[in-house]
């Protein structure tokens, strides 16, 4: 007891205390969500995310080499397209902007992982993840759309598919048709306990995906629930999920920790739009060291179990670790 036990023995200079770091961040562990558009050297600045943009594909693949060089380990990409329709119809378009980016960044950045995020919500003239039965998405018509995408991103090039929709029954449709066309190598993370929050409005300025009426209370989870978090985790594992996601993040930081616990398959946690915004808001004001909290936050999400983080701040984070 004290006065021999004294733990600051071990904080007294930098370089002990990071001997002894118990979590420690990898910038191979970062996966940096983008936003991309139709046509050529585009790059829309998008107003409450300071430092992002939609990018045309010959853009991004700037950023892409940039993300490489800093030892990002991937890329996940959102679509937003010129024309949308009820069903969603140019999420499976090869000649979308997803499918080109993704062929575009395999070129032009090999090392990065290449994720494809599956939802229908950026390509519906309605906003929902979904073709409409009335004002409800109707999750069994959904489950065919969702894996006709997920074939158009694995024909492309993509290495991940990532569905982010919350339909049940996604997981096994589209690891039967990744495994049917000839894919089986081709892993699923899924966004298992993607919550209904909001932390999401810069996202959906950025993917032009709010919807138009309602909202996705009735797919997307409850906030106060985490035992029903785990059932959806079991349920993705059981239909094939090789990764499974928690999405926010900072703020389900005891849902990453039972997810963890949970399962012995990759635990991934998306730091979402309106966290980024928050610490970029404040920084920008001085009422915070806007680099300290970032590598914090990060760091915290982590130590609850996260094994790889999808975060806006992936390039610079990294470019700080290294």
């Amino acid at each position: 007891m004290y006065p021999s036990v004294r733990p600051r023995r071990l904080r007294s200079r930098p370089a002990i205390r990071a001997m002894i770091r118990e979590t420690r961040l990898h910038p191979s562990r970062f996966v940096l969500p983008v936003f991309v558009v139709e046509g050529e050297d585009i790059a829309n600045p998008i107003a409450s995310m300071p430092g992002n943009f939609q990018w045309s594909v010959d853009r991004l693949t700037e950023l892409a080499k940039r993300a490489q060089d800093a030892g990002v380990g991937g890329m996940m990409f959102f679509g937003v397209p010129d024309d949308k329709d009820a069903i969603g119809s140019g999420a499976w378009d090869p000649a979308g902007p997803v499918p080109r980016a993704i062929t575009a960044v395999a070129q032009a950045a090999p090392e990065l992982v290449r994720w494809g995020d599956v939802c229908l919500c950026e390509y519906t003239d309605h906003g929902h993840c979904g073709p409409l039965a009335g004002e409800t998405v109707d999750n069994d018509a959904t489950l065919p759309l969702l894996a006709k995408a997920s074939l158009t991103y694995a024909e492309a090039g993509a290495e991940i598919i990532a569905p982010s929709d919350m339909m049940d029954g996604r997981v096994a449709a589209i690891r039967q048709a990744l495994d049917n066309a000839g894919h089986p190598g081709i892993p699923i993370c899924s966004y298992s306990a993607k919550y209904a929050s909001g932390y999401y409005g810069p996202f959906r300025d950025a993917a032009d995906s709010a919807p138009a009426f309602g909202d996705r209370s009735t797919y997307q989870m409850d906030p106060p629930n985490i035992r029903e978090a785990l059932r959806e985790i079991a349920q993705d594992e059981a239909e094939g999920a090789d990764m499974l996601m928690v999405k926010p993040a900072g703020p389900y930081l005891d849902v990453i920790a039972a997810v963890r616990a949970s399962t012995d398959l990759p635990v991934v946690a998306y730091q979402v739009s309106g966290e980024f915004a928050m610490i970029e808001a404040a920084g920008a004001n001085g009422w915070i060291d806007r680099d300290r909290v970032m590598m914090e936050s990060l760091t915290g999400i982590a130590r609850a179990g996260a094994d790889i983080i999808l975060t806006y701040f992936a390039i610079d984070a990294a470019e700080k670790i290294t």
